[in-house]
């Protein structure tokens, strides 16, 4: 039997995607295909009428059958692009979103481009947040902090393949216990913001693939906010800065809580979407 070629399996794989309800069909198989092919974009579209080896043509059904089950391309490719780093993805954190690149751009607009800085990241997950702004801040230090072991341990495992090793730490445990607050000169984080009872009703990839305790924010989805803006504005230090990931609907809320607890210079920014996705505060000198 001949073998089929690049674009043949290609068009099988997006058909498959469609049926499976997936909006991105031809982009994701093509993607899919690049991984298994282990070349190029361009590689892969020269190599289009080509036969495909027996061996890539098992690895691309097999990662197919995979997406179709609505397995996140990212945990089966095993990382994602974020912030120019390519970061190490599976189960035991939270994938990396694009919408998330502004947050860590907000940080450093309200950062010294030089000089030492102690950094943290609460819920460090991935380490994804961290990791950009010791990239972007190579003078400065920080620290993630997960309550997850897993997860603290996957964060290691990116702040390693970024050599950040020898300018970061990991502290395991929750943002409570956590002693940082009095050293760092901003704090960042994403944390859970999702709705307890919309949970239920998100897509397979959020839903059956991502921890559910980096998504529930509780009733109301500020759970976690209220906690940080509490502990921040006890215990930072003063003219330290927190800018937090928050969802589309959650802007009036969360300054409205930094407000409150007096935090000063309050600031909100938008995603590439349009969404409303960060807000940030100053701790009073």
């Amino acid at each position: 039997m001949k073998p089929p070629t690049y674009d043949e399996l290609i068009s099988l794989a997006a058909q498959r995607f469609r049926e499976a309800g997936l909006d991105r069909a031809r982009s994701e198989a093509m993607m899919l295909m690049i991984h298994a092919f282990g070349g190029s974009h361009l590689a892969l579209i020269s190599a289009g009428n080509s036969p495909v080896p027996k061996t890539v043509e098992e690895d691309f059904l097999a990662v197919v059958a995979r997406r179709a089950a609505r397995e996140p391309a990212q945990h089966i490719m095993g990382e994602t692009h974020f912030y120019g780093l390519d970061i190490l993805t599976d189960a035991r954190a939270l994938i990396p979103r694009t919408d998330s690149e502004c947050v860590v751009t907000a940080a450093l607009d309200r950062l010294p481009k030089d000089g030492p800085l102690w950094l943290a990241d609460l819920g460090t997950g991935t380490g994804c947040l961290l990791a950009a702004l010791l990239t972007q801040r190579p003078e400065a230090s920080g620290e993630g902090v997960e309550a997850s072991p897993e997860a603290a341990q996957l964060a290691r495992a990116n702040l390693e393949k970024h050599r950040l090793t020898d300018c970061s730490a990991i502290f395991i445990g929750s943002w409570v216990d956590w002693q940082g607050w009095p050293k760092a000169d901003l704090i960042i984080s994403n944390p859970p913001y999702i709705v307890s009872d919309v949970i239920a009703g998100l897509e397979p990839e959020v839903r059956e693939h991502e921890p559910l305790m980096a998504l529930d924010g509780g009733q109301d989805g500020l759970n976690c906010y209220r906690e940080i803006i509490a502990l921040g504005a006890a215990g930072m230090k003063p003219g330290a800065w927190l800018v937090l990931e928050i969802g589309y609907d959650q802007k009036e809320a969360v300054l409205g809580l930094m407000a409150l607890a007096g935090f000063e210079s309050l600031a909100s920014g938008q995603d590439l979407g349009s969404n409303d996705r960060w807000v940030a505060g100053c701790r009073p000198r």
